[in-house]
Order: C-alpha cells, then structure tokens, then sequence
C-alpha cells in the first residue's frame, strides 16, 4: 500500500490552516490591521487554508479507500526480482 501524497499534504495545510484562524479569531478588531483597510487576513487565509487542506484529506482518504477494494495485480514468476 504506498502512501498518497494528498495526506500529509493535507494534514499540513489543515494544520496551518486551524493556527490561522485561531490568531484571526484572537486577533479580530485590533489595530494591527488598519494597515489592511480593516480586512483580516489571517482569519481568512486560514479558512482557505482550512478549506484546502481538508480537500485534500478528502482525496487521499478516498483514493486509500479505492485502492483497498481492488484486487491485488496477478504476479508473474518468471519476473521475480533478486537481489537490488
């Protein structure tokens, strides 16, 4: 069973994401964002973020779950391998 690459990827991006909107949550209202007419930046990206990261989690469990159900590709013995 080899390992999707939209898993980790998402549990990083999900991660991210969830500490992104926590600090613009805890952040809401301050002055640091006069600078940017008022818009919370980091409350948003971190729902994008979030968003993303949870697609992906999607995937990579919905690709896992197919795979699982195939059945495994018939060997051939005269191509077995030895060695490296």
């Amino acid at each position: 069973m080899s390992l999707d690459l939209r898993i980790p990827m998402g549990l990083m991006f999900t991660l991210v994401g969830a500490i992104l909107v926590a600090f613009g949550i805890s952040t809401d209202g301050s002055q640091i964002y006069a600078k940017s007419l008022g818009i919370n930046a980091n409350l948003w990206w971190g729902f994008v973020l979030l968003l993303f990261g949870l697609m992906m989690l999607l995937l990579g469990r919905r690709s896992q779950k197919r795979l699982a159900k195939l059945p495994p590709a018939p060997v051939d013995p005269s191509e077995t391998r030895r060695g490296h």
